[in-house]
């Protein structure tokens, strides 16, 4: 009976890597949709969010199963909880996908990325992925090293973000108030891709350690 419940307990746990690694997918298609206004590319991203949303229906219902018929504790409990907060985390990234790729669809057949923000929008969307495929990583090793090291990373998407506005502010700015509308929210989706990614790491360092990753970064501060 207990070899089947920690099955159960490893099954939760590989559906979130199922999910993680189906939305970086979904990220770098619907970023390559975007950048080369591939309607076709742009409706497989949009069609394929339904199997994420099925995963993560999938989970919580097994989840919660598992907390009414063995009233987990201590740290299957804790992986219970947050195995249900990162599919949430998981499910929403996959939306953020689905947001690009709709952006897409909507220029349809225009492009919706000046070509001077191409090589960012590029880059924002490849950043995004691998920090997507760590996270997964994440799941997999419960390494809280490497978990810690996604939130350093995510510096990186940030100055991403900062350099789009700098292009928009910009008074050489001659691509109009749509595109720049445009372009802050591919902004945002992207910027907000990558938190989702740090939460899931974050989740895995509480889930390994009982305690917020603020939290051992705030005690390794007072010790030093």
């Amino acid at each position: 009976m207990r070899d089947a419940y920690h099955e159960e307990l490893d099954s939760i746990g590989e559906g979130l890597v199922d999910m993680a690694r189906l939305v970086g997918s979904a990220i770098g298609r619907a970023t390559t949709s975007i950048l080369d206004a591939d309607l076709k590319l742009a409706e497989s991203v949009i069609a394929a969010d339904e199997k994420v949303d099925d995963l993560q229906r999938d989970l919580e219902n097994r989840a919660i199963a598992l907390l009414a018929r063995q009233q987990p504790v201590a740290t299957d409990l804790r992986i219970v909880v947050t195995s249900l907060r990162m599919s949430a985390d998981l499910e929403r990234s996959g939306d953020l996908a689905q947001h690009v790729a709709k952006l897409t669809r909507l220029r349809f057949p225009a492009n919706a990325v000046p070509h001077d923000l191409h090589a960012t929008i590029l880059e924002m969307g490849q950043l995004a992925q691998r920090l997507m495929a760590k996270a997964a990583e994440v799941i997999i090793t419960k390494d809280v090293d490497l978990a810690s090291q996604l939130e350093q990373d995510d510096d990186a998407m940030d100055l991403l973000h900062r350099t789009l506005f700098q292009h928009l502010m910009d008074d050489r700015w001659k691509h109009g108030i749509e595109t720049a509308v445009d372009v802050t929210l591919l902004g945002r989706y992207y910027e907000r891709f990558a938190d989702h990614a740090v939460s899931v790491a974050k989740r895995v360092i509480y889930l390994v350690t009982g305690e917020h990753a603020d939290e051992i970064g705030a005690a390794t501060t007072h010790e030093a």
